[in-house]
């Protein structure tokens, strides 16, 4: 799940939570929207925290010369 698939289940969580009136007998929707939302919260910190890693384990070393040998 990349960067897009985090921040919709957020969205939708907070769509479901906050601005919607819907009731069914045997799903509380509030309950589903905040569990979406907390899924997508953990995915984005996690996504994150392994993008970081890998940005900074594949950093190229800078190396300098310096050459005497030019007159």
């Amino acid at each position: 799940m990349g960067i897009g698939g985090c921040i919709g289940l957020i969205v939708v969580g907070a769509i479901l939570t906050f601005a919607s009136d819907w009731e069914m007998e045997s799903v509380n929707l509030d309950l589903v929207g905040l569990i979406m939302m907390a899924v997508g919260g953990i995915g984005l910190a996690v996504y994150t925290s392994i993008y970081k890693r890998r940005r900074t384990a594949g950093a190229i070393p800078v190396v300098e010369e310096n050459r005497r040998d030019v007159i």
